[in-house]
């Protein structure tokens, strides 16, 4: 009997040698005549051990690693095979690593578990599962299903999925065809953010069927993926996933059957930030410069191609097949307040153990970066840590003990956003944070709106000048006023959101902003 062992072929893991690992390992196994079956699954999310090879046994998988080709014979000699833990890279069994038992995973169920384009695979695993219970559903049914399991947009601005659904549900088409779309923005350009990608790599299926139910939903028959064109793997995966999912009836003209039909297509982005935000990606969806457009109308009324649209995230999307198979008051138990089920928070910067972390909204960011990530990778002091993307604000670690919920985080300024989680330690220079966080917006502005187009320019200036004590505090308030000019003035988040980063810097870590000393001291 074959023993299957497990390599991954996500974007890190390549990236650590899964490629040449896999090849190599081949190669061994033929020599020494084992019977084995190579499995190429998703990540688990534990990025520090990757490439993690898993054996599975009687009593469950065994993991080992991170594993590199010169362990491979020693790894085999000491029994790796048969599941045998004397080898110095033996994890034990996988799910009883801490840091993923600690974890409440609901949207990354089968990541790392499953082959991503096995359709056998995910069906094992209750693929399809919410699928088949949305067909039997109304499409107010599952609109409301979605209402009360209290999901919120992942992307970013937390909307309510099920509003934002039912207002799709409700617009009427402006031409003749009566058609509807579902657009997910898989663009995820936010700094230490991968829970995306890891969807798409690790779970491809999850995603489709999320999208097939929310077509059924509002009544959309076509479907667009909005990819970051840096995901080259993720693209290759997904179209594998496409076609085999047509293939055997679960998307196509006729569904199952059911008389609904549904059409998926993956196209990759322009390459900017800006296309993250929904009304610019549709513009590029659309063939066009990726442009804000103004609003209203909201998407949801005419959105693309001036049709009603849906356009939401990722994870806001992979959450609908564990809503519609286990039910909505399942999802909703998990969370606390309005922040709802669960969030895959995703440890980035400099940090010792990087990776995803999917738990209910509630625990604090104390919890998730000296629990989880226990500390930082250089051993120095953790300083401040942006939680949000580059649009978010620095935290000072009098913050680090506030829940990680949408309201808890707004109350103090901050945002949660996507839930990447950047960490600095104490050799950050906050003015040089504070400077980049307006260049990224001068590089990244569509340019349509003077507040962002040329406040950030200017915002640059006036920072450059505070490091350069030049007028200081004449320079601080004028870069204080740009920064409420911004917010209040901007055409989207971009301009309205960077002054956010910036005031944090300034607020919570002056010091940086005080005047050097020749030895680099304040």
């Amino acid at each position: 009997m074959n023993v299957k062992v497990f390599i991954p072929r996500d974007t890190t893991s390549l990236a650590l040698g899964a490629e040449q690992l896999v090849s190599e390992f081949a190669a061994v196994v033929e020599q020494r005549n084992e019977s084995v079956q190579i499995v190429r699954n998703g990540s688990r999310g534990l990025f520090w051990l990757e490439p993690m090879v898993e054996v599975e046994t009687a009593a469950g998988r065994v993991a080992y690693g991170p594993v590199t080709c010169a362990d491979i014979d020693s790894l085999l000699e000491q029994g790796m095979l048969k599941g045998e833990q004397g080898h110095p890279l033996s994890l034990g069994l996988t799910e009883e690593i801490p840091y993923l038992k600690k974890q409440q995973r609901l949207t990354f169920a089968r990541a790392g578990i499953t082959d991503p384009v096995s359709l056998d695979d995910y069906q094992q695993h209750d693929g399809f599962s919410g699928l088949r219970n949305a067909l039997a559903l109304s499409a107010q049914e599952i609109v409301d299903a979605v209402k009360a399991s209290g999901l919120r947009g992942r992307g970013g601005a937390a909307f309510p999925t099920g509003i934002k659904w039912q207002t799709v549900l409700d617009a009427v088409p402006t031409d003749l065809t009566g058609q509807k779309y579902i657009v997910c923005n898989a663009d995820e350009g936010d700094s230490g953010t991968f829970a995306d990608r890891m969807v798409m790599e690790a779970d491809p299926y999850m995603l489709i069927e999320g999208m097939t139910i929310a077509g059924l939903a509002v009544g959309a028959t076509q479907g667009y993926i909005y990819l970051r064109s840096e995901y080259p793997v993720a693209h290759q995966i997904l179209n594998e996933a496409i076609a085999k999912a047509e293939a055997a009836g679960f998307l196509g003209d006729n569904i199952w059957g059911s008389g609904h039909a549904f059409q998926l297509e993956v196209r990759l982005g322009a390459e900017a930030y800006i296309c993250g935000e929904e009304t610019s990606l549709l513009e590029s969806l659309e063939g066009k410069r990726g442009l804000v457009r103004a609003k209203p109308p909201l998407p949801a009324i005419e959105g693309l191609f001036g049709q009603p649209t849906v356009v939401n995230n990722v994870l806001s999307l992979a959450a609908i097949p564990f809503i519609m198979d286990k039910g909505a008051q399942a999802y909703a138990d998990f969370g606390m307040g309005r922040s709802l089920g669960t969030l895959p928070f995703q440890l980035a910067g400099n940090i010792k153990r990087g990776g995803l972390i999917e738990l209910a909204f509630g625990l604090t960011l104390r919890e998730l970066i000296e629990d989880f990530g226990e500390g930082t990778f250089s051993g120095h002091p953790v300083r401040a840590v942006q939680v949000g993307g580059p649009l978010g604000a620095y935290m000072p670690e009098s913050q680090w003990d506030t829940p990680l919920d949408y309201e808890a985080f707004s109350a103090i300024g901050a945002v949660l956003g996507h839930g990447g989680v950047v960490v600095f330690d104490d050799t950050v220079d906050m003015s040089e944070q504070a400077r980049f966080s307006m260049e990224f917006c001068v590089a990244e502005s569509c340019g349509k709106c003077t507040p962002c187009r040329i406040g950030s320019t200017r915002g640059v200036e006036v920072i450059d000048r505070i490091r350069n004590n030049e007028n200081r505090e004449a320079n601080l308030e004028l870069l204080g006023d740009l920064c409420d000019t911004m917010i209040d003035g901007s055409l989207c988040a971009m301009g309205g959101m960077t002054p956010f980063p910036v005031q944090s810097a300034v607020k919570y870590f002056p010091e940086d902003f005080e005047p050097k000393t020749a030895d680099g001291g304040v």
